[in-house]
C-alpha cells in the first residue's frame, strides 16, 4: 500500500484521518478467491507461521458512527426524494401512492435495506465480493447492480444538469420563469399564447430549459445550453471520483442538514400561499381506484429500491467499513426513517404549490368562460333567466360559475357541446397537473416566484439539488468503477475519466429536444425491472440458499441480540413472494398495455400521452435484456465450471485482531460443500462458529450459553474464530 494512503497514515499517526466515501470505496481491496483459502482449524497464528511475517490487511473504516450515518443517508437521501417521489405521488393519485409506498416499505424495503447492512457488516467486502461468496453461480448479481448503476448514472446526471442551468439562471431579478414572455408587433404587445395557455413556469421549463419538441420520433438536435449543463455536471462527478471530497465534520453536517432547512422554509412560504391546502388534501386523499392499478404498486417498490438504494451495491459497501459489533439493525430503521421523512417533506412543499397552481388555473378558466357565457347572453343564444339572481360576473367565484354552468348545461343539454363550456373544477386542474419528471421543477420555481429574495432563495434551491446529485452521483459511479478496478487492476485516474467521457458521449441522446422522453424512458424501464430481479435474487440467495436459520443466529451474534421475528418471515417467505408478484404484474403489463410517455405539445400548451414508437420499443427492451444478461451468463459459465466460481479458495487468517490472508489451496471438488453444504463440519461458515438456530420462538444462542466474542468490542475477532470476520 502506498505510504501515502490515508490507511498508512492511520497506522503511522495517532491523528484521526478523514475519508471520503469515495476514498474508501477506492481503497477496497479485492478478493483474492484463486489464491487464499479459509482456516478452519482455529489454530493460534504464531503455531502455523512462526518464522514469517505477512502483511496486514488493514481495512479503511468510518471515523465515528455519525458520518457513517450521514454517508449512508447523503447516498439514500438524493435528488429522487425531491424530483422523482413528488412525481410519482402526483401521478399515480396522491394518498393511493403514499398507501401501497409505506406498506411496500414495511415488507420489503426495511427489511431488504437491513439485510444489505447485515451482509456488507459482516462480510466485509463490495456487492460483487458478497455475493460471489454467499453463492457463486448467482454471482451475476453484482455485475447486474454494475450495469444497473450505468443506466441510473446517464440520466441521473442530466438531471444535476438541469439543475446547473436553473442555478446561473436564478442570478436575474426578477427570476426569468416569474412572467411569460411578451409577443411584439408594432406597438402591440401579447402575451406568448402556450404560455398564457399553461403557465409561466412550465413555459419556460419546457421551452426555454429544455426547448422540447413534440415527440420521442422529433430530435430536434442537440440543445447546446444544457449540452454545457451535462459537460459541466460530468466534470465536476469526474473531478470528485478522482480527488474525493474530503468529508470533514462541519462540511458534512453542512451537506446533510442543508437541504432540510431550504425544504422546511419552502414549506413554511408554501403553506401561506393561497390554496396551498387544497393541494395538501389532495396530497392525502387516496382514490380506491388507483390502489387498485399493480402500475401504481409496481412504481412505489420501484421507488423504494431507489429511495434505501436496494439492489446498486453502494449499501453494501459503505456498511463493509463498520466495525462487527455496529447495530446495522438499528441503522436500517432509522435512515429508513429519515429517508420517506424527507420524501414526504418535499411532497409536502410540491402539493401545497400545486394547489396554488390549481386554484389560479381554475380562476382562469372561470374568467374565461364567464366571457363567453356573457357573449351568449348580449347575442341572444343565452336567456338572462339562466343566471341565478345572486351571480355577479364581476366578481365570480367558483362556487357561483359552477352553479350557473350546471343551470346552463341541464337546461341546454341538447346543444351544450356547441357552447364549448368547460367545468371549471378545482379537483380537476389538481388532477392533471402532473408535468412529468420536471414536476418539482415547476412547482418549486412556482413557490421562489412568491418569496421575497426570490434569487437568493432560488440560488439555495438549486445548489442544494446539485449538491444532493452529486453525493448521489459519486456513490453511484463508485458502484462502477470499483468493481472494475479490483478486477482489473487499472488506474483509478484513467478508468474514472475514461467512464465519464464515455458516459457523456452516450448522454447526449438526452439534450436533444427530444431529450427529456428518454430521461422518461430511462426511469421508467432501464432500472425498473433489473432492480426487482436482482433483490429478489439476493433475497433467495441468503434466505434459500445460505438459509434464512443461519443468517438470523449470525446476526443474533453479532449484533448481540435476537433480531424480531418479523425479519425472518419476510426474508423467508413475504419479501419475496411480494417481489415475486411484482415482477409477474410488471411482465405481464408491458406485454399486454404497450408503454408510452406524456408529450408536450406546442400547440395545444398541453401533455398527450402518446405510445412508444417500434425503434423505441427496440431500445426499451434492450436496456432490460442488457441489464439482467449478467445473472444467467454467470450462472451457466459457473453451472458448467467454465469459469472458476471461486467458492474454494475464500480465506483468511488472523494476527493481533487483524486480517491476514493464508496463501494454500483447497481440493477443486470441495467448492460445493464449502459454500452449500449444511453439516456445519464441511461446509464453514463466513461467520463465528455458532449453536444451531431453530427459527422464530426458539432460545438465542446467547441465551443458552455464553458465547465468547458474542459482541465485538474491537469490531474484530481473535484467531480462535478465524473465519468471522468475513
Amino acid at each position: 500500500m502506498p505510504k501515502s494512503s490515508k490507511v498508512t497514515q492511520r497506522e503511522q499517526s495517532n491523528e484521526p484521518v478523514t475519508e471520503s466515501v469515495a476514498d474508501l470505496l477506492a481503497l477496497e481491496e479485492p478478493v483474492d478467491y484463486r489464491h487464499s483459502v479459509l482456516n478452519v482449524a482455529g489454530e493460534n497464528w504464531s503455531k502455523q507461521q512462526p518464522d514469517v511475517e505477512e502483511p496486514v490487511e488493514d481495512r479503511p473504516a468510518w471515523n465515528n458512527k455519525l458520518q457513517y450515518i450521514l454517508a449512508q443517508i447523503g447516498y439514500s437521501v438524493g435528488l429522487g426524494n425531491v424530483w422523482r417521489f413528488p412525481y410519482l405521488c402526483q401521478k399515480n393519485g396522491g394518498g393511493a401512492y403514499l398507501v401501497p409506498y409505506l406498506i411496500l416499505l414495511i415488507l420489503i424495503g426495511i427489511p431488504l435495506f437491513f439485510l444489505e447492512l447485515a451482509v456488507g457488516q459482516r462480510i466485509r467486502r463490495g456487492s460483487i465480493g458478497v455475493w460471489n461468496y454467499v453463492c457463486p453461480r448467482l454471482g451475476g448479481i453484482g455485475f447486474a447492480s454494475c450495469l444497473v448503476c450505468l443506466f441510473v448514472g446517464l440520466y441521473y446526471n442530466v438531471i444535476i444538469g438541469w439543475s446547473i442551468f436553473y442555478f446561473f439562471k436564478s442570478f436575474q431579478y426578477p427570476l426569468p420563469w416569474s412572467e411569460c414572455p411578451l409577443l411584439k408587433n408594432g406597438s402591440v404587445a401579447t402575451v406568448e399564447p402556450e404560455c398564457d395557455k399553461s403557465s409561466a413556469t412550465t413555459y419556460f421549463w419546457y421551452r426555454d430549459a429544455l426547448e422540447i419538441s413534440n415527440s420521442i420520433s422529433e430530435s430536434g438536435g442537440l440543445n447546446w445550453r444544457m449540452t454545457l449543463c451535462l459537460l459541466a455536471a460530468w466534470t465536476f462527478v469526474c473531478l470528485a471520483m478522482i480527488k474525493g471530497i474530503q468529508s470533514s465534520g462541519k462540511v458534512m453536517y453542512f451537506s446533510s442538514l442543508f437541504p432540510y432547512v431550504v425544504l422546511i422554509c419552502f414549506l413554511i412560504r408554501g403553506l401561506l400561499l393561497r390554496g396551498a391546502v387544497d393541494g395538501i388534501v389532495h396530497m392525502f386523499t387516496p382514490k380506491l381506484d388507483k390502489m387498485l392499478d399493480l402500475q401504481v404498486w409496481r412504481e412505489a417498490a420501484t421507488q423504494v429500491f431507489f429511495a434505501l438504494g436496494l439492489g446498486f451495491g453502494g449499501v453494501i459497501a459503505f456498511s463493509s467499513y463498520n466495525k462487527q459489533d455496529n447495530n446495522c439493525h438499528f441503522d436500517a430503521a432509522l435512515v429508513s426513517f429519515i429517508n420517506f421523512f424527507t420524501s414526504v417533506l418535499a411532497t409536502l412543499v410540491v402539493f401545497a404549490v400545486l394547489g396554488f397552481k390549481a386554484n389560479v388555473m381554475n380562476e382562469k378558466c372561470v374568467i374565461e368562460n364567464a366571457e363567453k357565457i356573457l357573449g351568449y347572453l348580449n347575442s341572444n343564444v343565452l336567456s338572462h333567466a339562466l343566471i341565478p339572481p345572486q351571480v355577479n360576473f364581476s366578481h365570480l367565484t367558483s362556487k357561483d360559475y359552477t352553479e350557473m354552468y350546471g343551470v346552463i348545461k341541464t337546461v341546454k343539454k341538447d346543444h351544450f357541446q356547441k357552447l364549448g363550456l368547460d367545468p371549471c373544477l378545482l379537483e380537476d386542474e389538481l388532477d392533471k397537473s402532473v408535468q412529468g419528471t420536471g414536476l418539482a421543477f415547476i412547482a418549486f420555481t412556482e413557490a421562489m416566484t412568491h418569496f421575497p429574495a426570490s434569487p437568493f432563495w432560488s440560488v439555495m434551491f438549486f445548489l442544494m439539488l446539485i449538491n444532493l446529485g452529486l453525493g448521489s452521483m459519486i456513490g453511484t459511479m463508485a458502484g462502477i468503477t470499483t468493481p472494475i478496478i479490483d478486477m482489473f487492476k487499472v488506474r483509478k485516474e484513467a478508468l474514472t475519466v475514461g467512464c465519464c467521457i464515455f458516459a457523456f458521449l452516450v448522454g447526449l441522446i438526452f439534450v436533444q429536444r427530444s431529450g427529456n422522453y428518454f430521461v422518461n424512458m430511462f426511469d421508467d424501464y432501464s432500472a425498473t425491472l433489473p432492480l426487482t430481479l436482482v433483490v429478489i435474487l439476493e433475497n433467495i440467495a441468503v434466505a434459500w440458499i445460505y438459509g434464512t436459520k443461519k443468517f438470523m443466529q449470525e446476526l443474533t451474534e453479532m449484533l448481540g441480540f435476537r433480531p424480531y421475528r418479523f425479519y425472518f418471515y419476510t426474508w423467508k417467505y413475504i419479501s419475496p413472494i411480494c417481489m415475486a408478484g411484482l415482477m409477474t404484474a410488471s411482465v405481464i403489463q408491458l406485454v399486454v398495455s404497450p408503454p408510452g410517455y406524456n408529450a408536450w405539445i406546442r400547440e395545444e400548451a398541453a401533455e398527450k400521452f402518446l405510445y412508444y414508437p417500434k425503434w423505441a420499443m427496440g431500445v426499451l427492451v434492450s436496456l432490460i435484456i442488457l441489464a439482467i444478461l449478467p445473472l444467467p451468463v454467470v450462472f451457466i459459465l459457473r453451472q458448467f465450471h467454465l469459469i472458476s466460481d471461486g467458492s474454494n479458495a475464500l480465506s483468511v487468517t488472523y494476527k493481533k485482531g487483524r486480517m491476514m490472508k493464508d496463501i494454500s489451496n483447497l481440493e477443486d471438488n470441495d467448492e460445493t460443500r464449502f459454500i452449500l453444504s449444511k453439516v456445519p463440519s464441511e461446509a464453514p461458515s463466513p461467520m463465528p462458529t455458532h449453536r444451531s438456530y431453530l427459527g422464530p420462538g426458539t432460545t438465542s444462542p446467547m441465551e443458552m450459553s455464553n458465547v465468547a466474542n458474542g459482541r465485538y468490542s474491537g469490531g474484530y475477532l481473535t484467531a480462535t474464530t478465524p473465519e468471522s470476520e468475513l
